[in-house]
């Protein structure tokens, strides 16, 4: 008579359990594979080439360390802003021993504007006594070198090496970067290091410099990180991203 009474609850204990494991089947998204095919990423580089052919950096500079001292205040700050900022910064501080050896505390108040200020003079500062004092005014020409440069990393390296110089040594990625190729399954990671690793092992080498620069305007132009305009993006059809909005 016991086991009469149990075998109605284990049933109902078997079926509830098999229905939760389909529900959690059901929940699994698809797995989406990156796009190593050469011929597709040669589509991915014919349509930016299409949409950005003169493409280039819009931080606003005269020379190389110009262009080092604005990328290190544009972390977290739009160009825009920060092309502001310049327009007197570089006139009070024409030169890299005027920013080596300026007042930190009035430099904090001139590029307060930029945001996280404090650690960026500090990383300006000790950018500029380095350019100063072991690379004889010049900022360096290779990433080995300009990473020893205080508050400088591959990002700023590859801005400053490729625009300034045409030294086509990594490849940029900043949060467009970083958003565009994952929607267009260049990488699957997240970490810029391993993203731009992963960019180097797909792009032709001549292409490392402009397309950084195309996808960032696409980025600022068409695919926006909340809402991406796909109804105007000459890239859809390549794109596969779960996020498009048509």
């Amino acid at each position: 008579m016991k086991m009469k009474k149990r075998a109605p609850a284990m049933k109902a204990k078997r079926q509830k359990a098999s229905k939760a494991g389909r529900k959690k089947v059901a929940k699994r998204k698809p797995v989406r594979m990156l796009a190593t095919d050469p011929k597709r990423v040669a589509a991915i580089l014919e349509k930016l080439e299409e949409a950005y052919p003169d493409a280039k950096c819009e931080l606003r500079h005269e020379n190389a360390f110009q262009l080092l001292v604005a990328t290190i205040l544009s972390a977290q700050c739009t160009d825009k802003r920060v092309n502001q900022v310049i327009q007197e910064l570089f006139k009070k501080y024409p030169s890299p021993e005027a920013f080596a050896y300026a007042n930190p505390s009035e430099l904090e108040n001139d590029i307060r504007p930029t945001g996280f200020f404090r650690n960026k003079t500090k990383s300006i500062i000790g950018a500029s006594k380095g350019v100063v004092e072991r690379f004889g005014g010049q900022v360096p020409r290779s990433m080995e070198e300009i990473l020893t440069l205080p508050g400088v990393a591959r990002k700023t390296g590859n801005v400053v090496l490729g625009t300034a110089y045409g030294i086509s040594s990594g490849v940029v990625v900043d949060t467009h970067v970083q958003r565009l190729s994952n929607r267009l399954d260049l990488t699957h990671n997240e970490d810029p290091k391993k993203i731009e690793q992963d960019l180097m092992a797909l792009l032709p080498q001549e292409k490392w410099i402009l397309f950084s620069h195309q996808l960032i305007w696409h980025g600022r132009r068409v695919c926006a990180a909340r809402k991406p305009n796909c109804a105007v993006c000459n890239l859809e059809p390549l794109c596969s991203s779960r996020d498009k909005t048509i």
